[in-house]
């Protein structure tokens, strides 16, 4: 289990070798999903493997967390490890933190029944941090928490997104395939 000296001592590590070879930290990540069975979507990356899915209301046939979810899940994830990140870089004392995505939806858009976006109309993150440190303190931790977190950057600014569509032929299934 980590500890604040080890999280401290590691992200000053990455920071200066960053630093001293910034071609180091310049670099293309990926990471591959392939359509398993109906809507259930197998996701590989690097050791780690799991599935993506939607609930049986939608047709799908719930083997794991929706997109959406794991979008929440992602800037979440990656605020709460910023603050204790920053927290123990700045040696600020944390007992407890949490933070709460809310996403507000409009699934007229979704459907293409309005002119509605089809993704999230607005998000808004709640943090809760328990610590004996002082507010202003705390107020630190966030604010460069936040100024240096990727995935927060991701959902402020339009990052371009690019598509490539490959095709290959193959034959047809039968009918009792696509049901």
């Amino acid at each position: 289990m980590t500890n604040t000296k080890t999280i401290k001592k590691a992200f000053e590590r990455i920071r200066t070798l960053v630093k001293k070879k910034p071609e180091i930290g310049q670099k293309t990540v990926s990471t591959n999903v392939r359509l398993k069975e109906g809507t259930t979507c197998e996701v590989v990356h690097k050791d780690w493997t799991f599935k993506v899915d939607i609930g049986q209301s939608e047709g799908g046939n719930n083997a794991g967390p929706g997109p959406g979810l794991l979008q929440r899940g992602a800037l979440g994830g990656c605020l709460a490890i910023g603050y204790v990140q920053q927290a123990a870089v700045m040696g600020v004392p944390i007992n407890h933190i949490e933070v709460e995505i809310e996403a507000d939806k409009d699934l007229q858009g979704r459907f293409g029944i309005n002119n509605s976006s089809p993704g999230s109309l607005q998000i808004r993150y709640n943090i809760k941090i328990e610590s004996p440190a002082s507010e202003e303190d705390i107020h630190k931790v966030v604010e460069e928490a936040d100024r240096f977190s990727p995935v927060l950057d991701d959902f402020r600014r339009a990052v371009p997104v690019e598509r490539n569509l490959e095709i290959r032929k193959t034959e047809q299934k039968s009918k009792e395939e696509h049901q």
